[in-house]
């Protein structure tokens, strides 16, 4: 009954933050031309901001270990940063440049990694460590291909955004593989009657 209470405080919470980051934009537009949203952009913005914090509720309630909640929290945002940059700006180029099409496939391994992985932390552990690895892909491609010479993009912008997304999601990775390892050894050390350090 707590756990169900506190669930719903926590949806509770994230709605009313969704709506006060969505005010943002919308109490700009009245001041500014600068800001042009549109009821579709509001729409989407608010379903990649509350699904992404109810994916985040959901799966921290499943563990009590901090580094798993921190994995886990910094998965989810560095997709929700990569989708929001990429509908907004677009990574190569710009938002209409079909190459960004690609960096959807990272957000759809990450999702499809999460299922097959059932949240335990070593398969997502794999999992972050792929979507990292598929920015390397991506931007090696994005150079062979040429898309350095696309208007708004260029060598060092390919390079630097690729790395930043393949930083976070290895972080991502690293705090999963020492969650799995820090449960691994309790569970170990509970069998054997020890206190785990």
């Amino acid at each position: 009954m707590t756990h169900q209470k506190n669930l719903s405080r926590s949806i509770a919470g994230l709605a009313g933050i969704t709506a006060g980051l969505l005010a943002i934009p919308f109490i700009a537009m009245q001041f500014t031309d600068e800001v042009q949203w549109s009821l579709n952009d509001f729409v989407l913005a608010g379903i990649l901001l509350f699904g992404t914090g109810s994916a985040y509720i959901f799966i921290r309630s499943r563990s009590d270990n901090y580094a798993y909640r921190a994995g886990i929290g910094l998965l989810l945002f560095t997709s929700l940063f990569l989708m929001w940059s990429n509908l907004a700006v677009g990574l190569v180029g710009s938002e209409n440049e079909p190459f960004n099409l690609s960096y959807f496939g990272v957000i759809l391994t990450g999702i499809i990694g999460t299922l097959l992985s059932r949240f335990k932390p070593n398969a997502m552990s794999i999992t972050a460590f792929i979507m990292a690895g598929m920015h390397v892909l991506l931007a090696a491609i994005a150079l062979a291909t040429g898309m350095q010479n696309v208007p708004g993009s260029s060598v060092m912008e390919i390079i630097g955004v690729n790395a930043m997304f393949m930083i976070l999601f290895s972080l991502s990775g690293l705090l999963f593989r020492y969650a799995a390892q820090s449960i691994n050894y309790r569970i170990s050390s509970d069998s054997e009657n020890t206190t785990p350090i």
